[in-house]
């Protein structure tokens, strides 16, 4: 007579982790966020092998008034639907058309190239961009925590595209010397990386101790794990190494200048990057206007918003992004 089959409770751990995943699910959602709101996904190839991933606005309607071109960039710790679905359907509400890449070892995107300078990432967004067909002359963009240093270097780089710069809790002015002087939650790159970049359960919980207000009371471990396995195991070798390129001799009298208009917006208690940082940003390159411009000139405009948060912002912010889009 043959054996019965076991139970259904005696299906492995790990088989059942691959037919259920939070994260996975998420994920899911968020795509079809973008695709609801009607952007589509293409793949760009770039003439050093880099691919770049990103969505392009919905199609223009025959007829309808032209929407405002707008690139948004995400941070270190997301990809492109991750950092910005929540925030699709306001920018398209406001006449916004957003353009949303992942950043090169994010999501999709790759490259076999050495470089890991967030200069080389701005390199290959903008030339993403400028291979588009019918792709805009001009367009804003906005970067937030990592992708306001790609954007930064974008404006800098390619200043006939960058029309107007929002920067979101991206720590821009930070030097090397910053870590040893105590500014940061860490001590070195290394330490960085590892919160940045989380493997184990306990440097996830601390990132979102750092990253958030109000952090959750309650995060099981096995929803921890799932994000981890997700997440966070893809790339980290080349992700490590974009850290190191981004902080090691890392000095603010390097820092090229932009003369964009500019939007700076930060978390009054983020951690991860401190409202000092964004102080010292405002200071810089408002010193370097002055430097040339008198009193009576003001062919641009530059503002900081300080929000009572932490890292991450409420949808209803993006208030403040899109009036510094409309012309």
């Amino acid at each position: 007579m043959p054996a019965q089959p076991p139970p259904p409770a005696a299906v492995p751990r790990r088989r059942w982790q691959k037919r259920f995943s939070p994260t996975l699910v998420r994920d899911r959602c968020y795509t079809r966020c973008f695709h609801s709101a009607g952007l589509r996904r293409v793949a760009v190839p770039l003439q050093d092998g880099a691919v770049v991933h990103l969505w392009l606005p919905p199609a223009a309607t025959t007829g309808a008034a032209p929407l405002h071109p707008v690139l948004l960039l995400h941070g270190f710790g997301a990809n492109a639907t991750w950092q910005w679905a929540p925030f699709l359907r306001p920018l398209l509400a406001a006449g916004l058309a957003p353009y949303v890449p992942d950043l090169i070892f994010f999501g999709a995107s790759s490259s076999p190239a050495a470089d890991r300078s967030p200069a080389y990432q701005a390199a290959c967004i903008a030339a993403a961009m400028s291979a588009l067909p019918s792709a805009p002359q001009r367009y804003a963009v906005v970067g937030v925590s990592y992708g306001g240093f790609v954007a930064y270097h974008l404006a800098h780089a390619f200043p006939a595209a960058v029309e107007r710069l929002v920067l979101v809790a991206a720590g821009v002015c930070l030097e090397d010397a910053d870590l040893a002087a105590g500014l940061f939650a860490v001590e070195d790159i290394a330490e960085a990386a590892s919160l940045l970049l989380p493997q184990r359960p306990e440097d996830l919980r601390r990132l979102v101790g750092l990253t958030f207000c109000h952090p959750p009371r309650f995060m099981p471990s096995c929803f921890i794990r799932d994000y981890i396995r997700v997440m966070c195991t893809d790339n980290v070798k080349e992700k490590t190494e974009l850290l190191y390129a981004l902080i090691s001799s890392r000095k603010l009298s390097d820092l090229p200048k932009i003369s964009q208009q500019t939007l700076i917006i930060w978390g009054e208690q983020d951690q991860v990057f401190p409202l000092e940082l964004g102080l010292r940003l405002k200071r810089f390159i408002y010193s370097h206007l002055s430097s040339y411009l008198s009193l009576n000139d003001n062919p641009l405009s530059f503002g900081i918003q300080i929000q009572a948060s932490g890292r991450y912002f409420r949808t209803s912010h993006s208030e403040e992004c899109r009036s510094c889009h409309k012309p």
